[in-house]
Protein backbone atom coordinates (compact mmCIF):
# COMPACT_ATOMS: atom_id res chain seq x y z
CA UNK A 1 0.00 0.00 0.00
CA UNK A 2 1.24 3.31 -0.69
CA UNK A 3 0.60 6.68 1.33
CA UNK A 4 -2.53 7.94 -0.52
CA UNK A 5 -4.00 4.48 -0.15
CA UNK A 6 -3.39 4.53 3.46
CA UNK A 7 -5.36 7.77 4.00
CA UNK A 8 -8.07 7.09 1.98
CA UNK A 9 -8.81 4.18 4.35
CA UNK A 10 -8.35 5.41 7.35
CA UNK A 11 -10.83 8.48 6.46
CA UNK A 12 -13.25 5.97 5.65
CA UNK A 13 -14.61 4.83 9.21
CA UNK A 14 -16.41 1.62 7.70
CA UNK A 15 -12.62 -0.08 7.10
CA UNK A 16 -12.93 -0.24 11.02
CA UNK A 17 -15.60 -2.64 12.07
CA UNK A 18 -14.03 -4.89 14.44
CA UNK A 19 -10.44 -5.41 16.25
CA UNK A 20 -9.18 -7.15 13.09
CA UNK A 21 -9.85 -4.40 10.62
CA UNK A 22 -7.79 -1.94 13.10
CA UNK A 23 -4.96 -4.69 13.64
CA UNK A 24 -4.54 -5.34 9.63
CA UNK A 25 -4.49 -1.48 9.05
CA UNK A 26 -2.05 -1.22 11.35
CA UNK A 27 0.66 -3.68 9.76
CA UNK A 28 -0.02 -1.99 6.76
CA UNK A 29 1.16 1.25 7.80
CA UNK A 30 4.00 -0.40 9.72
CA UNK A 31 5.08 -2.27 6.67
CA UNK A 32 4.54 1.28 4.68
CA UNK A 33 6.83 3.49 6.99
CA UNK A 34 9.71 0.68 7.27
CA UNK A 35 11.01 1.53 4.11
CA UNK A 36 9.09 4.62 2.51
CA UNK A 37 9.64 7.63 5.05
CA UNK A 38 12.08 10.75 4.00
CA UNK A 39 12.96 10.68 7.64
CA UNK A 40 12.49 9.76 11.39
CA UNK A 41 13.09 13.06 13.33
CA UNK A 42 14.35 12.98 16.95
CA UNK A 43 12.43 15.14 19.32
CA UNK A 44 14.93 17.88 20.95
CA UNK A 45 13.10 17.69 24.55
CA UNK A 46 12.74 14.17 25.04
CA UNK A 47 14.47 12.00 22.90
CA UNK A 48 12.28 8.69 22.78
CA UNK A 49 9.82 10.81 21.07
CA UNK A 50 9.71 10.56 17.35
CA UNK A 51 8.22 12.49 14.21
CA UNK A 52 7.66 10.67 11.02
CA UNK A 53 8.54 12.31 8.07
CA UNK A 54 6.53 11.66 4.45
CA UNK A 55 7.94 11.99 1.05
CA UNK A 56 7.06 14.09 -1.98
CA UNK A 57 3.60 12.04 -2.13
CA UNK A 58 2.57 12.77 1.50
CA UNK A 59 4.20 17.13 0.87
CA UNK A 60 6.94 16.07 3.51
CA UNK A 61 4.75 16.40 6.25
CA UNK A 62 5.09 15.42 9.81
CA UNK A 63 3.09 13.34 12.02
CA UNK A 64 2.22 13.73 15.43
CA UNK A 65 4.81 12.52 18.50
CA UNK A 66 5.56 8.80 18.58
CA UNK A 67 6.40 7.57 21.74
CA UNK A 68 9.21 4.64 20.35
CA UNK A 69 9.32 3.21 23.36
CA UNK A 70 5.61 1.74 23.14
CA UNK A 71 5.61 2.09 19.39
CA UNK A 72 6.07 -1.62 18.02
CA UNK A 73 7.77 -1.95 14.69
CA UNK A 74 6.28 -4.42 11.94
CA UNK A 75 8.35 -7.20 12.72
CA UNK A 76 7.13 -6.97 16.69
CA UNK A 77 3.99 -5.92 16.09
CA UNK A 78 3.11 -9.17 13.40
CA UNK A 79 3.91 -11.14 16.82
CA UNK A 80 2.65 -8.96 19.62
CA UNK A 81 -1.20 -8.73 17.58
CA UNK A 82 -1.65 -12.43 17.62
CA UNK A 83 -0.81 -12.16 21.58
CA UNK A 84 -2.91 -8.61 21.86
CA UNK A 85 -6.18 -11.02 20.94
CA UNK A 86 -5.38 -13.62 22.71
CA UNK A 87 -5.25 -11.70 25.84
CA UNK A 88 -8.31 -9.51 25.92
CA UNK A 89 -10.44 -13.02 25.35
CA UNK A 90 -8.54 -14.47 28.51
CA UNK A 91 -7.82 -11.23 30.12
CA UNK A 92 -10.03 -12.92 33.90
CA UNK A 93 -7.63 -15.61 33.83
CA UNK A 94 -4.30 -14.23 32.65
CA UNK A 95 -1.27 -13.31 35.52
CA UNK A 96 -1.62 -10.21 36.76
CA UNK A 97 1.86 -9.39 37.69
CA UNK A 98 3.17 -10.56 34.49
CA UNK A 99 4.29 -7.18 33.14
CA UNK A 100 5.20 -8.39 29.30
CA UNK A 101 1.14 -9.43 29.42
CA UNK A 102 0.52 -5.54 30.42
CA UNK A 103 3.08 -4.08 28.18
CA UNK A 104 1.24 -5.76 25.27
CA UNK A 105 -2.09 -4.29 26.65
CA UNK A 106 -1.05 -0.76 26.41
CA UNK A 107 1.62 -0.62 23.67
CA UNK A 108 -0.75 -2.57 21.07
CA UNK A 109 -3.36 -0.38 21.94
CA UNK A 110 -1.07 3.02 21.41
CA UNK A 111 0.72 1.57 18.18
CA UNK A 112 -2.50 0.85 16.63
CA UNK A 113 -4.00 4.19 17.42
CA UNK A 114 -1.13 5.80 16.27
CA UNK A 115 -1.00 3.96 12.91
CA UNK A 116 -4.33 5.53 12.15
CA UNK A 117 -3.45 9.35 13.65
CA UNK A 118 -0.26 9.41 12.08
CA UNK A 119 -2.11 7.92 8.54
CA UNK A 120 -4.43 10.72 8.84
CA UNK A 121 -1.47 13.26 9.58
CA UNK A 122 -0.91 12.81 5.79
CA UNK A 123 -3.52 14.67 4.69
CA UNK A 124 -3.45 18.27 3.72
CA UNK A 125 -2.93 20.96 6.06
CA UNK A 126 -5.93 22.58 5.53
CA UNK A 127 -7.59 19.49 6.58
CA UNK A 128 -6.11 18.96 10.46
CA UNK A 129 -9.50 19.83 11.53
CA UNK A 130 -11.36 16.43 9.85
CA UNK A 131 -7.95 14.56 10.26
CA UNK A 132 -8.47 15.43 14.49
CA UNK A 133 -12.42 14.88 14.39
CA UNK A 134 -11.81 11.19 12.18
CA UNK A 135 -8.99 10.27 14.89
CA UNK A 136 -11.06 10.72 18.04
CA UNK A 137 -13.66 8.78 16.53
CA UNK A 138 -11.93 6.29 15.53
CA UNK A 139 -10.54 6.04 19.04
CA UNK A 140 -13.66 6.11 20.65
CA UNK A 141 -14.70 2.96 18.64
CA UNK A 142 -11.38 1.14 19.19
CA UNK A 143 -11.60 1.15 23.33
CA UNK A 144 -15.36 0.48 22.79
CA UNK A 145 -14.26 -2.49 20.51
CA UNK A 146 -11.47 -3.35 23.12
CA UNK A 147 -13.79 -3.65 26.27
CA UNK A 148 -16.10 -5.94 24.21
CA UNK A 149 -13.51 -8.32 23.56
CA UNK A 150 -12.69 -8.83 26.79
CA UNK A 151 -16.51 -9.76 27.32
CA UNK A 152 -18.21 -6.51 28.39
CA UNK A 153 -20.78 -5.07 26.72
CA UNK A 154 -20.85 -1.10 25.70
CA UNK A 155 -21.96 1.75 23.69
CA UNK A 156 -21.86 5.57 22.83
CA UNK A 157 -24.75 7.08 23.53
CA UNK A 158 -27.44 9.42 24.96
CA UNK A 159 -28.65 8.75 28.78
CA UNK A 160 -31.80 9.95 29.80
CA UNK A 161 -31.03 11.18 33.18
CA UNK A 162 -33.82 11.67 35.45
CA UNK A 163 -33.89 14.61 37.92
CA UNK A 164 -34.70 13.24 41.29
CA UNK A 165 -36.32 15.77 43.73
CA UNK A 166 -37.21 14.76 47.18
CA UNK A 167 -36.80 11.29 45.95
CA UNK A 168 -38.93 11.43 43.38
CA UNK A 169 -38.45 11.70 39.13
CA UNK A 170 -39.17 14.78 38.11
CA UNK A 171 -38.15 14.96 34.69
CA UNK A 172 -35.71 13.48 32.48
CA UNK A 173 -32.20 15.17 31.11
CA UNK A 174 -30.14 14.23 28.63
CA UNK A 175 -26.36 13.31 28.41
CA UNK A 176 -24.42 12.12 25.40
CA UNK A 177 -21.47 9.85 26.70
CA UNK A 178 -18.25 8.03 24.70
CA UNK A 179 -18.80 5.00 26.83
CA UNK A 180 -21.96 3.68 28.55
CA UNK A 181 -21.91 -0.31 30.63
CA UNK A 182 -24.87 -1.01 31.90
CA UNK A 183 -26.13 -4.41 33.76
CA UNK A 184 -29.30 -5.47 34.29
CA UNK A 185 -30.58 -1.70 32.80
CA UNK A 186 -28.53 -0.13 35.19
CA UNK A 187 -25.97 2.40 34.39
CA UNK A 188 -22.61 0.87 36.11
CA UNK A 189 -19.92 3.11 34.31
CA UNK A 190 -20.22 6.20 32.17
CA UNK A 191 -16.57 7.24 30.65
CA UNK A 192 -15.14 9.81 28.02
CA UNK A 193 -12.62 8.24 25.62
CA UNK A 194 -10.41 11.01 24.31
CA UNK A 195 -7.19 11.26 22.49
CA UNK A 196 -5.72 13.65 24.93
CA UNK A 197 -7.37 15.65 27.45
CA UNK A 198 -6.60 18.89 26.43
CA UNK A 199 -9.49 21.22 26.39
CA UNK A 200 -11.55 18.03 28.04
CA UNK A 201 -10.28 17.69 31.63
CA UNK A 202 -13.17 20.48 33.11
CA UNK A 203 -16.32 18.99 31.57
CA UNK A 204 -15.29 14.89 32.59
CA UNK A 205 -14.93 16.09 36.44
CA UNK A 206 -17.96 18.17 35.77
CA UNK A 207 -20.19 15.74 33.82
CA UNK A 208 -19.71 13.33 36.64
CA UNK A 209 -20.85 16.49 39.71
CA UNK A 210 -23.78 17.26 37.90
CA UNK A 211 -24.80 13.37 36.63
CA UNK A 212 -24.29 12.44 40.53
CA UNK A 213 -25.89 15.46 41.57
CA UNK A 214 -29.17 14.99 39.72
CA UNK A 215 -29.68 11.14 40.00
CA UNK A 216 -28.87 11.17 43.49
CA UNK A 217 -26.82 8.25 42.77
CA UNK A 218 -22.16 7.41 42.69
CA UNK A 219 -22.15 6.09 39.56
CA UNK A 220 -18.66 5.36 38.35
CA UNK A 221 -16.95 8.02 36.02
CA UNK A 222 -14.28 7.03 34.03
CA UNK A 223 -11.61 8.89 31.56
CA UNK A 224 -9.45 6.81 29.14
CA UNK A 225 -6.64 9.19 26.98
CA UNK A 226 -4.00 7.74 24.55
CA UNK A 227 -1.46 10.49 24.97
CA UNK A 228 -1.12 14.04 26.46
CA UNK A 229 1.61 15.12 24.06
CA UNK A 230 2.11 17.63 21.16
CA UNK A 231 4.54 19.39 19.05
CA UNK A 232 5.95 22.38 19.78
CA UNK A 233 9.06 23.85 17.58
CA UNK A 234 11.71 25.06 18.69
CA UNK A 235 13.99 28.39 18.58
CA UNK A 236 15.59 26.54 15.28
CA UNK A 237 12.55 25.80 12.98
CA UNK A 238 14.05 22.41 11.52
CA UNK A 239 14.23 21.19 15.21
CA UNK A 240 11.20 19.75 17.02
CA UNK A 241 9.94 18.73 20.60
CA UNK A 242 7.30 18.14 23.05
CA UNK A 243 4.77 19.50 24.86
CA UNK A 244 2.51 18.33 27.38
CA UNK A 245 -1.14 18.94 27.39
CA UNK A 246 -1.97 17.81 30.62
CA UNK A 247 -2.63 20.30 33.19
CA UNK A 248 -1.94 19.49 36.55
CA UNK A 249 -3.38 21.94 38.39
CA UNK A 250 -6.90 21.46 37.00
CA UNK A 251 -6.76 17.66 37.80
CA UNK A 252 -5.73 18.21 41.29
CA UNK A 253 -8.37 21.06 42.21
CA UNK A 254 -11.19 18.87 40.81
CA UNK A 255 -9.77 15.71 42.48
CA UNK A 256 -9.52 17.64 45.79
CA UNK A 257 -12.48 20.29 45.53
CA UNK A 258 -15.24 19.02 43.43
CA UNK A 259 -15.19 14.91 43.24
CA UNK A 260 -11.97 12.51 42.26
CA UNK A 261 -12.93 10.40 38.57
CA UNK A 262 -13.22 6.63 39.58
CA UNK A 263 -10.38 5.86 36.95
CA UNK A 264 -8.04 7.63 34.60
CA UNK A 265 -5.96 5.66 32.22
CA UNK A 266 -3.19 6.46 30.04
CA UNK A 267 -1.68 3.84 27.64
CA UNK A 268 1.30 7.10 27.07
CA UNK A 269 1.39 8.28 30.51
CA UNK A 270 3.10 11.12 31.84
CA UNK A 271 5.73 10.99 34.54
CA UNK A 272 5.01 13.31 36.32
CA UNK A 273 1.38 11.26 36.51
CA UNK A 274 3.49 8.49 37.91
CA UNK A 275 5.59 10.58 41.06
CA UNK A 276 3.45 13.77 41.83
CA UNK A 277 0.68 13.25 44.69
CA UNK A 278 -3.06 13.35 44.10
CA UNK A 279 -1.84 12.33 40.39
CA UNK A 280 -0.10 9.45 41.09
CA UNK A 281 -3.12 7.60 43.28
CA UNK A 282 -5.58 8.77 40.42
CA UNK A 283 -3.86 7.98 37.11
CA UNK A 284 -2.91 4.79 35.46
CA UNK A 285 -1.98 2.94 32.79
CA UNK A 286 -4.92 1.58 30.62
CA UNK A 287 -4.14 -2.38 31.41
CA UNK A 288 -4.92 -1.62 35.07
CA UNK A 289 -8.94 -0.59 33.55
CA UNK A 290 -8.71 -4.14 31.51
CA UNK A 291 -7.17 -6.66 34.30
CA UNK A 292 -8.79 -4.95 37.45
CA UNK A 293 -10.64 -1.83 37.87
CA UNK A 294 -13.81 -2.51 34.82
CA UNK A 295 -14.47 -5.67 37.08
CA UNK A 296 -14.91 -3.52 40.28
CA UNK A 297 -17.27 -1.06 38.97
CA UNK A 298 -19.39 -4.18 37.65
Amino acid sequence: MNLKQLVSKAKDKSNFTDLKAYIKFCDEYLKYITDNLQAIIVSQNENHYQFYQYKKEGNFQITRPINSNLMYDSNSFTESSKEFLKILQSIKSINKNDEAVRNILNNATYTIQQCVGSALDGLPAGQSNTARKLNGDLFEHFIRLIIREIGIDCKSGTIQVPVIVDGEPTFNMSYQHDLIIEKDSDVKVIGSIKTSSKDRIDKIFIDKFLYNKLTEKATPHIAIFLNDVQRKNTKKESEYGINSTFLPGHFKGYTVKLNPLDGVYYCDIRPNMQTEHILKDHIKKFDNLLIEDIWRFL
